[in-house]
């Protein structure tokens, strides 16, 4: 089958090569997928689940991108709530091949059933951005209608949900980015915006939670925004400080079935829109993750 492989761990997405590997086999509790459309986030080349397996082992040649959606060919032992010829979306497993190649190997709990009105581009970009977002809110965050949110890039394809999932708990908003991403912040839904670059940030107030995608001085400032009993949810790293009354939560997503049928009815629905940007064959993927401009939205990489 052809595939995207890597085998540097120095040489970020120009290391990334077309190539020829073996299909995939179903162990225990796996299915098998055709691929359809590969969502691919270019930090996954610094984590070292990408190039090793679960006993610290090199694997490389490595096939990276863990948001897919496509159908099931095949059942492994054991599998249960999923069928050959289902169409199917989710999250790869970290420490193991990826989907961006034709055929992938998952664990069946990490997939959820997929509707014939959503197509396979927008479920592949829903994964990570879409779990991502309900986990740190509803999870981590503890989200009730009328707290105040900050929300950290989101124009971008975290902070775009984030930001949505948050207006539709009956929260208010604070979104932030560059000059440039205010337009598109509050087209997702954010009740006004904040430009980083212009020193803003303390305009915020206090807030219920906040939401850091960022990290580092931003999310150090972001700490002294959190009022009493509220939260600090990153992503970016364990956060260096606490709020003074309330917690620091640093967490990386995880599969889950339920949450991810959540999302594709609001998607269905008309609650919740991704962004995708570049769409492109897999014989153009490398291209596309090495563009002369960085483009807007998310690059899904399609497979017939």
């Amino acid at each position: 089958m052809k595939a995207i492989t890597v085998t540097d761990p120095d040489a970020g997405t120009a290391g990334m090569t077309l190539t020829e590997q073996p299909e995939p086999h179903a162990s225990e509790n796996d299915v098998i997928v055709r691929v359809h459309a590969s969502g691919f986030t270019p930090g996954e080349l610094t984590w070292s689940a990408t190039w090793v397996d679960r006993a610290g082992r090199d694997r490389t040649p490595s096939i990276p991108g863990h948001e897919l959606a496509g159908v099931v060919t095949e059942l492994g032992l054991g599998t249960t709530g999923l069928s050959v010829g289902q169409r199917v979306f989710g999250l790869a497993d970290w420490t193991r091949n990826g989907t961006l190649a034709e055929f992938v190997a998952v664990e069946a709990r990490n997939l959820a059933p997929l509707s014939a009105d959503i197509d396979f581009v927008t479920a592949a970009s829903l994964p990570i951005s879409g779990l991502t977002a309900w986990q740190g809110l509803f999870d981590h965050g503890h989200l009730r209608s009328g707290e105040r949110v900050l929300v950290h890039g989101a124009a971008g394809g975290v902070g775009s949900v984030v930001t949505q999932l948050a207006r539709e708990a009956g929260a208010y908003v604070i979104g932030t980015g560059r000059a440039a991403d205010q337009e598109t912040a509050l087209g997702f839904g954010a009740n006004e915006f904040l430009d980083l670059d212009a020193g803003e940030l303390a305009a915020a107030g206090p807030v219920n939670l906040v939401f850091d995608v960022i990290g580092g001085d931003i999310g150090d400032r972001s700490v002294d925004l959190v009022r009493a009993g509220g939260t600090l949810v990153t992503i970016a790293g364990p956060p260096t400080r606490q709020p003074a009354d309330g917690r620091g939560v640093f967490f990386v997503v995880e599969a889950d079935r339920g949450q991810l049928t959540q999302l594709a009815t609001r998607v269905r629905d008309g609650r919740l829109r991704t962004g995708v940007g570049t769409v492109r064959p897999l014989d153009d993927a490398v291209a596309a993750f090495n563009p002369a401009e960085r483009p807007r939205g998310k690059t899904i990489i399609t497979l017939g």
